[in-house]
């Protein structure tokens, strides 16, 4: 169990956490959210100790191992395997088998096990890094967006391999989709406090909007009640026989706590700027052809006799294993390489904005945001790029701010604002969600969606890919094909050819049929018996709160009447009512949410126990 105990954390006048914390309880697999500079990654450091609150405690228990991924590249082995083998605990030394699996599972074929790391990638010495942490089974895993540096295959086999991860886990990662499949509970970073509910992100994210509906609907009732009360003083503060009374008010109204309006987060809201398109085809690509040099020809060409026709409105997502060409495909289309034999042809009114995830390397550090959205075009003037970088959250000073003192998100928004910059009807988005925090994934998200021209995205996110796709170009099996359909109806029809987990063999022979019914019936009626009394209590307790509110919304319009009216003992009968019946809201809300968190837990040790009685028994308990 680790406690984050009333936490502050200050860098310089801006405040990320403000006495504020939470608890990580035993196999609990927790989810971080909150926007890009309100603190996660500090956080995490705090978890390794890498940075200290300003005050209150982190608890971690002695001997308690946490994991996390080492952003140095160092290495001292000669080979890929030998140097994840440092990861394994002391008494594993040797298990060489142990590490090729999990090396696998993440991109690395057995002849890559054998390399040197130095002759990889960044993205796969990042990867080499987590298989070391992966491989040490600590007793706290923190991952920081893994998924920036994994492809499409190797995030579904980390997928599956965290289900079952049997110690706690820390997450953070854009791809909502991605966290809610894994996750317990959900702590959110929002206005200097941390929150944690059980369940998804949809849930936290619906639980904070209520609470901050509730709460400025409690401040308008507290300003009401403020005035009536200051009212009732400055009427009959003259009058002898209400003395008493005025006293009494004047009393609660010192006592009552002032609550201030709530300042309004900035969004990320944007749309790209729409270039005239009245053609049916904005692009054509015939028997393309690429590769980068003479021994990886040999092997085969990246891009070999492809073809692909763009309708204008069409949404085309490029997906596979890193390292397939993907971004070369892009960067092909974009004009950015010269095709070796086949041709790409644009429409005479084509416009294109191409967006590419290694492009922030081309931002001028000694310029300001506003100055990098202007070097796209100057034409557009002063105003227009204010306008784009307010849209990017870069609103005000922050606009002058330079980049090299921007984060590696705040470079990304730039370079999506560049992209912003000019009229286009042909997008071109390689992995846009790379350092995009979840809040500026769901604006981009929603600005694709309102784009009118063409879009063609490489992207992993399969949150994107279910919204957005409906046409996939496919690298796989050393080819890469178009894929007419959905990404849901590719995963029906053809599915990724990546290796699963297998079910291990079972020991001695299959239990009979009348064995495997006893048990099941016994796993099921145990199953409902623990969990069936919870679910009710949880139904009724809602119930209860909607009961409460209609009651609550009405005593506040017999509050207001009796306020028209100046009748001073309903407007104290009732305001006391009132009060009574937010108080019994606020408890019944947190009995629903201790039981709602039990149930969860309780949950999670059946489905645990189920999926062991599922191998024994070699069937599915959901099956008839």
């Amino acid at each position: 169990m680790i406690n984050v105990d009333n936490i502050t954390k200050s860098f310089g006048d801006r405040t990320l956490f403000e006495e504020t914390g939470f608890r990580i309880n035993t196999r609990e697999r927790v989810g971080l959210v909150g926007r890009n500079g309100h603190g996660k990654t500090t956080l995490l450091k705090m978890l390794v100790g890498e940075e200290t609150p300003d005050s209150g405690a982190i608890r971690i228990p002695k001997n308690y191992r946490i994991g996390h991924v080492r952003q140095q590249l160092e290495f001292s082995e000669a080979t890929v395997l030998a140097e994840a083998m440092l990861g394994l605990p002391a008494n594993e030394q040797g298990h060489h088998w142990k590490v090729e699996k999990i090396l696998d599972g993440l991109g690395f074929s057995t002849e890559a096990m054998q390399r040197a790391p130095a002759e990889f990638s960044g993205g796969f010495q990042v990867r080499l890094n987590l298989a070391k942490v992966l491989v040490s089974e600590p007793d706290l895993l923190l991952l920081d967006e893994p998924t920036n540096y994994l492809d499409i295959t190797s995030i579904r086999w980390i997928e599956r391999f965290l289900s079952s991860w049997p110690h706690e886990l820390v997450l953070i990662t854009h791809d909502r989709s991605f966290m809610d499949r894994l996750v317990t509970h959900v702590v959110g970073i929002h206005r200097r406090k941390m929150r944690k509910i059980s369940g998804t992100t949809d849930k936290y994210y619906t639980q904070i909007a209520q609470d901050e509906e509730i709460y400025e609907k409690t401040r308008l009732n507290d300003e009401r009640k403020r005035k009536d009360i200051e009212l009732f003083i400055t009427r009959f503060r003259a009058k002898a026989r209400l003395a008493n009374m005025v006293q009494s008010r004047v009393k609660t109204l010192a006592k009552m706590e002032k609550k201030d309006k709530l300042d309004k987060m900035a969004t990320l809201e944007f749309t790209f700027r729409q270039a005239p398109f009245s053609a049916k085809q904005i692009l054509q690509v015939n028997g393309l052809r690429f590769t980068y040099d003479d021994k990886q020809a040999a092997a085969g060409p990246l891009i070999r006799n492809f073809s692909l026709s763009v309708l204008h409105g069409d949404r085309i997502c490029v997906v596979g294993p890193n390292g397939k060409g993907k971004t070369t495909l892009l960067k092909l289309l974009a004009g950015k390489l010269a095709p070796q034999q086949g041709t790409v042809t644009y429409h005479a009114t084509a416009e294109t904005g191409f967006y590419e995830q290694t492009n922030v390397e081309t931002l001028v550090p000694q310029r300001t945001v506003e100055e990098e959205i202007l070097s796209i075009d100057p034409t557009i003037g002063r105003q227009v790029a204010r306008n784009i970088c307010g849209a990017m959250l870069f609103r005000g000073d922050d606009a002058l701010k330079k980049i090299q003192v921007l984060s590696g998100g705040e470079k990304s928004r730039v370079m999506l604002g560049k992209v912003l910059a000019t009229p286009i009807n042909l997008l071109l988005l390689d992995e846009p969600t790379n350092h995009l925090d979840m809040d500026a994934c769901d604006a981009l998200l929603a600005a694709i969606d309102n784009f009118d021209g063409a879009v063609i995205m490489v992207t992993h996110n399969e949150m994107f890919l279910h919204a957005l796709a409906q046409r996939l170009v496919v690298f796989q099996n050393d080819d890469v094909e178009v894929f007419e359909g959905g990404y849901e109806y590719f995963l029906e029809k053809v599915g990724w050819q990546d290796a699963g987990f297998k079910p291990a063999a079972t020991a001695g022979p299959r239990p009979s049929k009348k064995e495997i019914r006893r048990r099941r019936s016994a796993f099921l009626t145990q199953r409902a018996k623990v969990l069936g009394p919870l679910k009710e209590k949880i139904r009724q307790v809602e119930g209860a709160i909607e009961a409460e509110e209609a009651a609550l919304e009405k005593l506040n319009r017999a509050l207001l009447e009796a306020t028209e009216q100046q009748d001073v003992p309903q407007i104290a009968e009732r305001s006391q009512k009132i009060h009574h019946c937010q108080t019994k809201i606020e408890t019944l809300f947190f009995d629903l949410e201790t039981t709602t968190d039990e149930l969860t837990t309780r949950e999670k040790t059946f489905d645990a126990k189920q999926s062991v009685l599922e191998a024994d028994l070699g069937i599915s308990l959901n099956e008839d």
